[in-house]
């Protein structure tokens, strides 16, 4: 779906963006294919806060979020002054952590 425009959060909903769903590269070289859609793809992910509803307290817009697998929605497009940020909606009691700086790797184990 691709919106055109703004779109909010209601209530205490929260929107996150940067979420990455390929291939990764370590900072050693390493090449990790994606295994999204694959039983080892079953990981939590980070996600970028975008958007928070006017009733959410517990997190706020830039910071990085870890979200329990599966507990996001599919992606909205969102299409504003000729840029495109794919969005989804997540369950903010399925937030493992939150920081202010961006991890270095969007998508590993907590191992």
């Amino acid at each position: 779906m691709k919106v055109t425009g703004t779109i909010k959060p209601l209530g205490a909903k929260v929107f996150v963006s940067d979420m990455d769903f390929g291939n990764e590269k370590t900072k050693g070289g390493i090449f990790v294919p994606s295994s999204d859609g694959k039983n080892d793809g079953i990981v939590p992910r980070w996600g970028k806060v975008w958007a928070v509803g006017p009733d959410q307290t517990d997190v706020k817009i830039g910071e990085w979020l870890l979200i329990e697998h599966g507990r996001w929605t599919r992606s909205i497009e969102v299409e504003k002054n000729g840029k495109i940020i794919k969005v989804r909606m997540i369950d903010v009691n399925d937030v493992m952590i939150v920081t202010n700086k961006k991890p270095d790797s969007i998508y590993r184990r907590l191992n």
